[in-house]
């Protein structure tokens, strides 16, 4: 059988026993709210508050791997906007006869606050809950078992092939397949190793397809549930607390 893998970090925090529909609903939050109050500092509340959630949680090293895969982005949104923005017109710096502008510069640190605010707000989601209570979660608010099963596969694909194409490196490297070194070594290393990943992926489909079928998944019978879940005092005042900032959020906009 297919391995459940997911980017879920298992601690006993309060964060961790949270509704995942709370954490929905502050994604949401966390990303319209900077959209409909279009100003650096909405952003940079957003980003100081989830690194305060994902500290509590215990789990803030694993958002770091992120942060450095996004930085690569960060740099080519910095570059490409201080650039060539449409708006550029007053110079803040060149480097190598290339003059870089401060409009673009600007509109760039607003867009790399947004990608990081939205990484970090889906980090707390995709660190403290783990796939199958999030899509119970969904499931019970009326979300079709069929898409609900397509998001919990989209949640684990990834820390699945990680994990399958780690335990094919290993076995290719026992048959002398050289994957450390130059980067050609690599590159050559890279090839053999898609047809086994892929395979791997789709014998793992078809083995979750056949355990799902065995257990009745597309009965036309009312679905029930394991375990009952409640919303607590602090779930009730989580919502009430998000929904209260985004209409504090529009009025302002409307005000100003």
């Amino acid at each position: 059988m297919a391995r459940v893998l997911t980017l879920y970090v298992e601690k006993n925090t309060i964060i961790h026993k949270i509704n995942p529909l709370n954490k929905i609903l502050y994604i949401l939050v966390a990303v319209a709210v900077p959209v409909i109050l279009p100003y650096r500092l909405t952003g940079l509340v957003f980003i100081i508050a989830s690194c305060l959630v994902l500290l509590i949680s215990k789990v803030f090293r694993k958002v770091i791997p992120l942060l450095e895969f996004s930085f690569l982005i960060l740099i080519s949104i910095v570059i490409i906007q201080g650039l060539f923005n449409p708006g550029n017109a007053t110079i803040a710096f060149q480097i190598w006869g290339l003059k870089f502008y401060r409009e673009g510069l600007l509109y760039a640190l607003t867009l790399s606050i947004r990608v990081i605010n939205i990484l970090i707000a889906f980090s707390v989601l995709v660190l403290t809950t783990k796939p199958s209570d999030l899509i119970e979660a969904l499931v019970r608010k009326g979300l079709s078992p069929r898409f609900g099963y397509v998001l919990s596969s989209a949640l684990q694909i990834i820390p699945q092939m990680m994990s399958s194409a780690g335990s094919i490196i290993d076995a290719q490297r026992s048959r002398g397949l050289e994957t450390e070194g130059s980067l050609g070594v690599r590159i050559r290393a890279f090839f053999p190793l898609i047809g086994p990943v892929v395979m791997n992926s789709l014998i793992e489909t078809r083995e979750r397809a056949m355990a799902l079928e065995v257990r009745a998944f597309n009965s036309p019978g009312k679905k029930t549930f394991l375990n009952e879940r409640r919303d607590s005092p602090l779930d009730k005042a989580i919502q009430v607390v998000l929904i209260l900032i985004v209409v504090l959020t529009i009025v302002l906009r409307v005000a100003l």
